[in-house]
């Protein structure tokens, strides 16, 4: 699995990982955390499933790629003992962190490749590039961005105007626009008399607001009290931004109106 760039340091419990596991046993299994640099895990049996499991090698095997939760960090003299779990991760949370993952490998590979091709180092490309890049919740979403509006894009993120010129390059062979989705799921009860007008009023104003050009947000009800909000947008960072934004403005509102319940879950991203 060709991975240039890996992150130093360690991960943070309760962080969502994603593990290569290389060695089972009956007491658990043994991962190589695939984005930090020389780190392993362990997990535990008891962490393996939500179900009665008889045998461990019947859930997992070496060489799967899983996605866990981070439960123990230990820092010990010349060792770092990190323990993770799979069975405390949603379903939604390992579609979400496996995309974001592919997505960030994807990027990664591009500027491997704009690296190779431009006869520069892999060194080079992690000192002027990546650390810029990795600062980003979803770095290909700039490469994305770049191929829309030109390598001066990447320059004004701070990255050299000779390696923005490479990578754009390369990026705009590999990159086809198209759509990013999020689906969310919204979760709004009201006991007032008029309560239906005020949520109502909460998904219309959700419905009409102004997110920008190439841009979709569809509400529709599943089932009161819970609505679908389905968000489009071109790339994963603006279709993010405007989830974040329905989320302050539908827990500003519920307040301001007197909702007597409202929550909303990030279910999935889907690239369209």
């Amino acid at each position: 699995m060709s991975i240039p760039f890996r992150k130093h340091g360690i991960p943070d419990v309760g962080e969502l990982v994603v593990a290569q596991v290389k060695k089972v046993f009956d007491y658990g299994a043994y991962a190589d955390l695939l984005e930090y640099e020389n780190l392993e895990a362990f997990i535990p049996w008891s962490e393996i499933s939500t179900r009665y499991v008889k045998d461990i090698r019947d859930v997992i095997k070496e060489n799967h790629v899983v996605v866990g939760k981070v439960i123990r960090v230990e820092r010990r003299t010349g060792k770092i003992q990190i323990d993770i779990s799979i069975k405390r991760v949603l379903e939604g949370e390992k579609r979400t962190k496996i995309l974001r993952w592919k997505r960030i490998q994807r990027a990664q590979k591009i500027i491997e490749m704009a690296t190779k091709n431009s006869n520069r180092s892999l060194e080079d490309a992690y000192k002027y590039v990546w650390t810029i890049l990795e600062r980003e919740a979803d770095p290909l979403s700039v490469l994305e961005e770049a191929v829309l509006k030109g390598p001066q894009l990447l320059v004004q993120r701070g990255i050299p105007e000779d390696w923005s010129n490479a990578i754009f390059s390369e990026a705009q062979r590999h990159i086809s626009i198209k759509t990013v989705k999020i689906r969310a799921l919204a979760e709004l009860v009201c006991y007032k008399s008029d309560g239906i007008e005020r949520i109502k009023k909460i998904l219309s104003d959700i419905s009409s607001m102004d997110y920008g050009s190439n841009t979709k947000v569809l509400v529709y009800t599943i089932g009161a009290p819970r609505y679908r909000i389905e968000i489009e947008a071109v790339d994963y960072k603006i279709a993010e931004d405007i989830y974040n934004r329905i989320s302050r403005y539908l827990e500003e509102q519920s307040k301001a109106l007197e909702i007597d319940r409202f929550k909303l879950v990030h279910e999935e991203i889907e690239k369209g």
